[in-house]
């Protein structure tokens, strides 16, 4: 399995995955340059296993749009994307970033997230529309300072 950038032609297949896996997907086709797919060739029509995307706020992103195909769970790929997504996190010199999870919040505290209160999430971050209105009041703010 490789984990490599998206190609536009890569964004449809993602979010349907994201769609498949109860993720909002508002927003999803403009971040082409920050998602990672992870696939087992690039063929014609290759297979998503898993997807996840930055999204690049000033400073800060926001980790957005992690999903693992059925097929895929219990592989370890949700931990190698993750992975993947802080690399090139700190490949652009993020500061910190920030995540909502209604099902993940024992998830990513393996990799140093915690959990915040939302009015302590920078304002360019809650402006996303992923804190306005694509994930519920009710979803674990996260937070991961990088530098």
């Amino acid at each position: 399995m490789q984990i490599d950038p998206a190609r536009p032609t890569d964004m449809l297949a993602a979010s349907a995955l994201l769609a498949a896996s109860g993720l909002p997907t508002a927003g999803f086709d403009d971040l082409v340059a920050t998602t990672l797919v992870a696939v087992k060739e690039r063929d014609l029509i290759p297979f998503f296993h898993g997807v996840v995307a930055l999204e690049p706020v000033g400073d800060y992103a926001l980790l957005r749009s992690l999903a693992v195909a059925a097929p895929s769970r219990g592989e370890g790929l949700g931990t190698a994307l993750t992975e993947a997504a802080l690399g090139l996190a700190r490949e652009r010199r993020v500061a910190a970033l920030y995540l909502l999870t209604e099902t993940a919040d024992t998830f990513f505290p393996r990799f140093g997230f915690h959990a915040v209160d939302r009015d302590q999430v920078p304002e360019p971050v809650r402006a996303t529309v992923e804190f306005t209105s694509a994930c519920p009041a009710s979803a674990t703010a996260m937070e991961l300072t990088l530098r």
